[in-house]
C-alpha cells in the first residue's frame, strides 16, 4: 500500500471511521436520533447523514461541532 501511495489515504479514512463510530455510539448512549441531532445542530437530516458517512469529505470543524452538541470533544494529537 505504501508503494501505491494509498497508505496515508487509508490511515485518514480509518481515523474518520473511528471518530464517526464513536459519535454514533454516543448518540445511541444519549438516545439522540439523527433527526434530533439535526435539530440541535440547526441543520438538515441529510447533513447529519453526511457527517456520519466516514467516506464523505467532512471537515474537522464539523466533527468538533457535532461532538460538542453531544457534550464531547474531538482530540487530535501529534505524536
Amino acid at each position: 500500500m505504501i508503494e501505491q501511495g494509498l497508505y496515508e489515504d487509508a490511515k485518514e479514512l480509518a481515523t474518520k471511521r473511528l471518530i464517526v463510530m464513536q459519535l454514533e455510539e454516543e448518540m445511541k448512549r444519549q438516545n439522540i436520533s439523527k433527526s434530533a441531532m439535526a435539530e440541535k445542530m440547526h441543520t438538515s437530516r441529510t447533513a447529519v447523514d453526511n457527517v456520519l458517512d466516514f467516506t464523505h469529505n467532512t471537515s474537522i470543524g464539523i466533527l468538533e461541532r457535532f461532538a460538542a452538541v453531544l457534550g464531547k470533544r474531538v482530540q487530535i494529537a501529534l505524536v
